[in-house]
């Protein structure tokens, strides 16, 4: 492994999704390490950036989570430092990262994508109009976070105010979107091969923080239980709209299927969760490959620019 140099984690960072971040990338770190590789914790909010140079990593396994770490920054820095780093550039990482964005994108290139709004002072000022657009139940989340951080599950107008209120402490953007009732999949991408979908089920409310990441009583059932065709019909439109954004590396692309059968995105993560409860490692496993292989072949696609 020595064709990888001495390689930097990053993990940590200061956005709301740290701890989750520290979780990965000690899983990540662990499993590198395992493999022979040359790899070292850094966390950007108590080293400078520029520690990478002077401490001469050759490249970088970011598994930061939310802002300052997925959203193009730090991938900014890493490319006027020179260092080649895992997953998404600058541009496809801010965009991704970017929610209403991505769904303007996606709306434009045809991709079938859940109505929605965002919740400026003249919609909030007729929030009843606002859910006969969009219908009840309705979703309401920042526009820019991870890990459902921020987001409600809106079923009457009388509580509209207070979930635009907990999304506006992540987010001035917020957006309302309508809610579509059916079966949450996710696809995660790999390269240029989208894995086996996988799906979510929660007795919660939605998949929410602490169904990702801490609940006991989450399935995930990998096959999903569709018909290969349409299995691979979802996979495809995942890897379209990954590549729409101009994403590489590797992610995953959340779905959502209605009672007809029509499948819907809904975002993309450019950096996804890599701890014991996260899809990509359980997406690879039903693909034949371990979590050891599957941080390797991502350390392997590392790029600059």
């Amino acid at each position: 492994m020595s064709r990888f140099g001495k390689v930097a984690v990053l993990m940590g960072g200061r956005s709301a999704e740290r701890e989750i971040s520290l979780k990965s990338g000690t899983m990540v770190l662990e499993a590198l390490r395992r493999g022979g590789v040359d790899a070292h914790a850094f966390d950007p909010r108590d080293q400078s950036i520029e520690r990478l140079i002077a401490e001469r990593f050759d490249r970088a396994f970011i598994a930061l989570h939310g802002r300052f770490g997925e959203d193009g920054t730090v991938q900014g820095a890493l490319e006027y430092l020179g260092i080649p780093y895992t997953g998404s550039g600058v541009m496809a990482s801010g965009l991704a990262m970017d929610k209403w964005r991505t769904k303007l994108l996606w709306q434009a290139a045809g991709i079938p994508t859940p109505q929605h709004e965002v919740l400026t002072a003249t919609v909030r000022t007729d929030l009843p109009g606002l859910a006969v657009r969009l219908g009840l139940p309705l979703m309401v989340k920042p526009a820019r976070e991870g890990s459902s951080i921020g987001m409600s599950k809106v079923t009457s107008i009388e509580k509209l105010q207070a979930a635009y209120e907990l999304a506006a402490r992540y987010d001035e953007i917020v957006m309302a979107e309508q809610f579509v009732d059916g079966i949450e999949l996710t696809a995660a991408i790999l390269g240029d091969e989208a894995l086996p979908l996988i799906k979510l089920e929660t007795p919660r409310v939605f998949y929410d923080y602490e169904a990702k990441y801490f609940a006991a009583d989450t399935r995930y059932i990998c096959p999903c239980g569709l018909p290969d065709e349409a299995e691979k019909h979802i996979q495809r439109l995942a890897q379209t709209g990954f590549m729409l954004l101009g994403c590489s590396g590797w992610g995953r692309v959340d779905v959502m299927v209605d009672r007809n059968g029509q499948p819907y995105l809904l975002e993309v993560n450019t950096i996804p969760g890599m701890t014991d409860h996260s899809l990509v490692p359980m997406a690879a496993r039903a693909r034949g490959m371990s979590f050891e292989d599957l941080v390797l072949r991502i350390l392997e696609a590392a790029h600059v620019g």
